[in-house]
């Protein structure tokens, strides 16, 4: 694993969120196709550049994914 190929999958995971908007992991997980290891570090990188929204469901039982605008 290289710093290149975990910015394709944080590409995968913001073309996923840029077009169906906010997702829970398990939803970006479908979406991107990524394992869940792929999908961290993916999450991550995105989360380190400033470009992730982060918040909990209203059960507070996943986490929701957006793009900060």
């Amino acid at each position: 694993m290289n710093v290149e190929i975990i910015g394709e999958w944080a590409g995968k995971a913001w073309t996923a969120l840029n077009e169906q908007g906010a997702l829970s992991m398990k939803g970006l997980k479908k979406a991107t196709k990524l394992k869940e290891k792929e999908l961290y570090a993916a999450i991550g990188w995105l989360a380190r550049e400033g470009k992730l929204n982060i918040a909990e469901s209203e059960d507070g039982k996943e986490l929701v994914l957006s793009l900060v605008k």
